[in-house]
């Protein structure tokens, strides 16, 4: 039994040193047979690390998001008459907060979603609500925000804010939308 327990040990040391594997069993009628498997190269195990994704966001960062919730939360749609892109006299005052939060704050971008409500084409409510858009974009170039810093977007009738068909459902969903970026 001793030579046995030295021959398996030895046979351990040979195979520890070279690149193959070994596998020795123990034949002792009193212990359950163990297999031992030794390798000469040694395992290399990574380590991966979940992160949180509002880790990898630096404090400049997260207060921008903070800033443009706050923000985007103090923001008013504009509306329009039935078949109009004419800003109202209601929509001037909107504009001009857009307008001097953007001063204000010179990173960040704008951009005007216009919008109709269901009656008519499709195709007449996209261009409709494109000019809408086009219409808030150039009103708030003219009040000195650079062109770069404002998109325009039309939904035509595709994002309704309300879906019943009455007149007071169709004038909410005649509107210019704004999202801070």
């Amino acid at each position: 039994m001793k030579k046995l327990i030295v021959v398996s040990m030895i046979v351990g040391i040979i195979g520890f040193g070279c690149s193959q594997k070994a596998v020795v069993q123990s034949e002792a009628p009193l212990q359950k047979p163990v297999p031992t498997v030794v390798e000469s190269k040694p395992v290399v195990v990574q380590k991966t690390e979940l992160v949180a994704p509002q880790e990898n966001i630096n404090e400049k960062d997260l207060e921008m998001q903070r800033l443009k919730k706050e923000l985007q939360a103090k923001l008013k749609d504009i509306h329009f008459n039935f078949d109009k892109s004419d800003l109202e006299s209601s929509a001037k005052p909107v504009l001009n907060d857009l307008a001097n939060i953007l001063t204000k704050h010179p990173k960040l971008k704008v951009i005007v979603e216009g919008n109709c409500d269901e009656r008519g084409t499709s195709e007449y409510n996209m261009a409709l609500a494109d000019k809408r858009a086009s219409v808030a974009k150039q009103y708030l170039i003219s009040a000195g925000i650079p062109s770069a810093r404002i998109d325009t977007v039309s939904y035509g009738k595709e994002k309704p804010l309300c879906t019943q068909s009455t007149e007071e459902c169709w004038t909410k969903n005649r509107r210019d939308h704004f999202v801070l970026n």
